[in-house]
């Protein structure tokens, strides 16, 4: 039996930002909101809320997604909420934990899955426990929370505690510790309890192996099914053995896309054994359950990383949703949205149609639909054909029993024309982008791929 849920092979994730993705109650804004889509600073509120999530179910299902991944929701003192104040209560300027409980209510009548962001590395100062230190010193009965290394507490430029990468603001948890371990814990069950279908865990390599190995047995017990993913951006091995998470954030299949269709600094034969390698470092059960992403909050976005070429960004995105592993669309990419280093890949949503890159948007839904309906391209084998095949031709295929895809990505500034020998008995197969049906003669499918084209053939 595998370990990972039934259920991730078939997802089709979206990551929402929660403060940037839609103002849907403007009752619940933090003093100095910003006019929406206004100026990026590090620190400032535009009234992005969950009321604004449910407000939109309606464009995310049309969109063809069955799953969120929603950055941190809890009350912190900041527009990430990395640095969480109170791990029990959703951020007053996303609504209130009824708000939470109505939109996972509405997500799972929607057939949407809803996966939270789990930071339970480090909080923020304003935590009642560290408050406490803070007040209390040596006395303090959370002193051991905490890793504090003199006192009085010092929030300076040099804090006098560990904290997250050196920032004040995020002071580390001594997880080791019972009593902090039973407080991640009851938070965990509090959320696992309230429905939700799974946990992303940021930076996770900064806590020991045994703290997870716990912590799945805590969230696996109220529900088997529970997705458990981790940032982890390099070779995530030592956590996907089945006794800790279900899969990575995959950023080793980023990096290849970025290399491959953004820089051309890889061959497409260095592309596939690249992503060849990644796949043979997990399991397979975990290699169908990867997060597939191609941008996320933390990176800069993918169309300015194809320096607007949108045939880049068309290409990467065929690739992604027909490859092995749930594909995952950072809020706004499907749209064409564009940002630099963080913040500036934190801009609002942008809802105003006549700004959409409606070729990408067209696109985007059209795979959707596509991958939802070939159960090859969620489940099936992945198996790169590469002979006879010219460079920057990337050509594979999907079979799950008698079914069988192929998808072809033609990268070159001429047209391909491929042949390609079937197992199928088929006397032709469906192009499903354009619906054409092409022949199949001598148990050869003859393919014609325009300039920086792709293509995705489906047994009839």
């Amino acid at each position: 039996m595998s370990f990972v849920p039934h259920w991730v092979p078939d997802a089709i994730f979206y990551q929402i930002f929660p403060e940037r993705f839609e103002n849907g109650d403007t009752a619940n804004d933090p003093p100095n909101s910003e006019r929406w889509g206004g100026t990026l600073k590090p620190g400032n509120y535009f009234g992005g809320d969950l009321q604004g999530i449910i407000k939109r179910i309606p464009y995310l299902k049309d969109l063809g997604i069955n799953a969120l991944y929603l950055n941190p929701i809890f009350a912190a003192d900041s527009n990430h909420k990395y640095n969480a104040k109170d791990y029990f209560t959703i951020d007053p300027a996303f609504g209130t934990n009824q708000t939470f409980d109505e939109l996972v209510k509405e997500c799972h009548a929607h057939s949407i899955r809803i996966v939270i962001d789990g930071v339970f590395n480090h909080v923020g100062t304003a935590h009642a426990a560290f408050k406490d230190v803070k007040e209390n010193g040596r006395q303090s009965k959370f002193a051991s929370w905490f890793n504090i290394y003199s006192f009085p507490v010092s929030e300076r430029k040099k804090p006098n505690y560990e904290c997250w990468w050196g920032h004040g603001a995020l002071p580390k948890l001594m997880v080791q510790n019972p009593d902090v371990k039973q407080h991640l814990f009851d938070v965990t069950k509090f959320w696992t309890e309230k429905g939700i279908d799974g946990w992303r865990l940021d930076v996770p390599n900064e806590i020991p192996h045994e703290f997870w190995k716990e912590w799945r047995a805590v969230v696996k017990a109220i529900n088997p099914e529970c997705y458990i993913v981790g940032e982890l951006w390099q070779d995530a091995s030592p956590w996907l053995q089945g006794d800790e998470f279900d899969a990575t954030m995959n950023y080793r299949f980023r990096d290849a896309c970025l290399d491959f269709f953004a820089h051309d600094s890889i061959s497409s034969s260095q592309f596939i054994s690249r992503l060849d390698a990644v796949r043979k470092s997990y399991p397979d059960e975990c290699n169908y359950a990867m997060q597939n992403l191609l941008g996320s909050h933390d990176t800069e976005r993918y169309l300015t990383l194809c320096k607007r070429d949108v045939w880049r960004a068309k290409l990467s995105l065929i690739f992604q949703m027909t490859y092995i592993g749930a594909p995952m669309i950072y809020y706004g990419d499907e749209v064409g949205m564009e940002g630099g280093k963080d913040p500036d890949c934190r801009r609002c949503m942008v809802w105003d149609e006549k700004k959409w890159n409606s070729g990408i948007h067209t696109l985007a839904k059209t795979l959707a639909g596509i991958r939802t309906g070939n159960a090859p391209l969620r489940r099936g084998d992945f198996t790169a054909i590469t002979e006879h095949v010219p460079e920057n031709v990337v050509l594979f295929k999907r079979s799950l029993n008698d079914q069988i895809s192929y998808v072809a990505i033609n990268k070159n500034k001429k047209s391909v024309d491929l042949k390609i020998q079937t197992t199928t008995g088929a006397t032709g197969m469906k192009e499903l982008l354009t619906g054409d049906i092409v022949s199949v003669k001598n148990g050869n499918l003859v393919i014609h791929l325009p300039v920086h084209s792709g293509k995705i053939f489906t047994t009839l």
